[in-house]
């Protein structure tokens, strides 16, 4: 099994087994979101030192191993994007799971399993046009004035939605145009959603331009951009004008 064929397996099943903690009903809406995250991250990382014992593994719910910083390919992994969504029986939640090989998002899955989708680096879809007017995904608790600011100098919709995967892949999806964050994540927030949106031909970076970078020492990571290539230049552009910048480590 390659690398990009295990990410979406494993994020696929870990979907499932989400699906089937939630469904038991003997679970608080509290605690359902500890026991999911729990469960998922068990099953991932067993999972991942089975099947790539030499290859280190960075997980949200998961000690952070520093060791990880001297191996070239590393798992980054976020069992429950959007324990909220979750918890809520909504469907903009995801299952993160990616390889980094050199700092790089080279292969990985995000599965939506509220919506029966994964999508994955190695089976990229066709990315369906831009509408007339674009739309920008936004937190649907806590948008992000700055990314307010460019989508109104873009006369952009804003498109509330949940998890960090489920933004990215909407613009995959064609249900959104810009992922623009500048409130700040961490690796295992977007290593997968990266790798499948490079997969898919779309832009993806900080909001400076530069490559978004993985398996560091620090795994916080301001912001970031996701979207097309035809609109990508205008877009940072537009941040640069506005003065906008990630959000500094809490």
């Amino acid at each position: 099994m390659s690398d990009a064929e295990l990410a979406a397996h494993l994020a696929e099943v870990t979907g499932r087994l989400l699906i089937e903690v939630r469904s038991s009903g003997v679970l608080s809406l509290g605690a359902l979101g500890k026991a999911g995250d729990a469960t998922a991250n068990q099953f991932l990382c067993h999972a991942l030192r089975e099947q790539r014992p030499q290859d280190a593994l960075l997980s949200e719910e998961e000690k952070d191993n520093l060791d990880r910083l001297s191996a070239s390919r590393c798992w980054i992994v976020d069992p429950v994007d959007g324990t909220r969504e979750y918890g809520e029986a909504r469907t903009d939640w995801a299952v993160h799971v990616a390889l980094a090989v050199n700092g790089v998002p080279t292969d990985g899955a995000v599965a939506l399993p509220g919506q029966g989708i994964v999508l994955r680096s190695d089976q990229p879809l066709a990315v369906p046009p831009a509408p007339d007017r674009l739309r920008m995904v936004v937190s649907r608790t806590r948008p992000a004035p700055e990314a307010k600011a460019v989508a109104e100098r873009l006369e952009a919709e804003l498109v509330p939605m949940g998890s960090a995967g489920a933004k990215a892949m909407a613009v995959i999806l064609g249900q959104a145009d810009f992922y623009l964050h500048t409130g700040g994540q961490y690796e295992w927030d977007s290593c997968a959603p990266a790798a499948v949106a490079l997969a898919h031909g779309l832009h993806v970076s900080r909001i400076d331009g530069s490559p978004l970078v993985y398996n560091q020492a620090d795994t916080y990571m301001p912001d970031l951009l996701i979207c097309r290539k035809a609109h990508a230049d205008l877009v940072l552009a537009l941040v640069a004008e506005c003065g906008v910048t990630g959000q500094a480590k809490p």
